[in-house]
């Protein structure tokens, strides 16, 4: 199906992450992602959006002629979450948009759901997968707003208001953060997150971080102050064009803060796209669930309902395609979703499987040691 193997295309991405990025790329990052695509299914799906976006409209080619609409691309269950949005109301929902572009609205429903399959493959048939987020996408549809949790939403309230567990959690992580001996950022990065402050005089102490799967290779950077009694916390990562734009053509231009601040989303007033770098406030209320300890939460019936209603709240929020999106519905024939799902999600484990032994032969080929894990190489 595919025109280039995994080992291929995951070596002409890096390369055009060597010539976005420069020195800025951290190497050391990219072993740790290796490491990820050959752990299992889900974490290879988080990792390689280029290779789905590479990949989908060959595997789904009916999927190609649904409207389009500035979709978030690498959709999947661990990209929703908290922020505070303006009122200092609590807000859910996406909140990764590094990969938006403009496709077929459907691509993001199929993702979501391959999601699923992989990511808790014990809870639910993909079936129900597929009934869950389609009914809460044409919920969205005729009612579209943003989901806060402030005053409805009780059952997503409890699970997402964090604990004084979690903010210990939280801090500990950042903790870690401290006592690298490394470089400090580039000038950009610098002014980014210093320009995200409530007050410009705040002393800040700069920390690499790495987190994430899809934007690992990517520079990201922690700016942490003492404001008014207590520590603030400001991020900036690097952004880059849409892999979507590299196999499909179209404008490069970042669709993240377009995608952030839609028509039908409570913002983060932090969040903001500075000069090709994404900063947005760290924050305990800033909460992910994720597959590893939570998955019961995560893929429960009512949560991809709701994940259904954000995409489509998100799908509206640029040009209004309501009409073109209901109508192209009313053609697809019963199960078309399901079927599109079974197609991907088998493409995605093959192309793991076939990953996995690659690397298992690499790490054997190179005494165990696939990549060297050194500093991170800033400029």
């Amino acid at each position: 199906m595919a025109k280039t193997s995994i080992e291929e295309s995951t070596a002409a991405y890096e390369q055009w992450l060597r010539q976005e990025l420069g020195r800025d790329l951290v190497e050391a990052d990219l072993a740790t992602k290796h490491e990820q695509m050959a752990a299992q299914p889900f974490p290879f799906l988080r990792a390689t959006y280029w290779r789905w976006a590479e990949t989908i409209l060959r595997v789904c080619p009916e999927l190609a002629k649904a409207p389009s609409v500035l979709a978030v691309g690498d959709i999947h269950l661990e990209n929703f979450g908290t922020w505070r949005d303006v009122e200092g109301r609590l807000i859910w929902g996406v909140n990764d948009y590094d990969e938006a572009h403009e496709m077929p609205y459907a691509l993001d429903l199929v993702r979501l759901g391959v999601s699923a399959a992989l990511g808790t493959p014990h809870l639910d048939t993909n079936k129900h997968i597929c009934a869950h987020i389609l009914e809460g996408y044409r919920a969205g549809l005729k009612d579209p707003h943003p989901i806060v949790l402030d005053q409805d939403y009780a059952w997503m309230r409890s699970i997402f208001v964090v604990n004084e567990a979690g903010r210990q959690h939280f801090w500990q992580k950042i903790d870690t953060l401290s006592g690298h001996k490394s470089a400090a950022p580039p000038k950009d990065y610098v002014k980014a997150l210093r320009a995200a402050l409530p007050d410009p005089k705040v002393a800040l102490r700069f920390e690499p971080r790495t987190a994430g799967l899809g934007s690992l290779g990517r520079p990201r950077f922690v700016g942490i102050g003492d404001w008014k009694g207590g520590r603030i916390l400001r991020e900036a990562k690097a952004a880059l064009p849409s892999a979507w734009s590299l196999f499909h053509g179209g404008a490069t231009a970042l669709h993240c803060y377009e995608m952030a601040t839609g028509r039908y989303r409570a913002p983060d007033p932090w969040y903001d796209v500075r000069k090709g770098i994404v900063v947005r406030r760290l924050s305990p209320n800033n909460r992910k669930l994720d597959t590893g300890h939570e998955p019961g939460l995560l893929a429960s019936p009512k949560m991809l309902h709701a994940m259904g209603h954000e995409l489509a709240a998100i799908h509206l929020g640029g040009a209004d395609r309501h009409a073109a999106i209901e109508k192209d519905l009313r053609k697809r024939k019963s199960g078309w979703l399901y079927q599109a799902l079974e197609r991907a999600a088998a493409f995605v484990r093959a192309d793991q499987a076939k990953w996995k032994r690659y690397y298992k032969k690499w790490t054997r080929k190179h005494g165990g040691k696939p990549h060297k894990r050194g500093k991170k190489k800033r400029r």
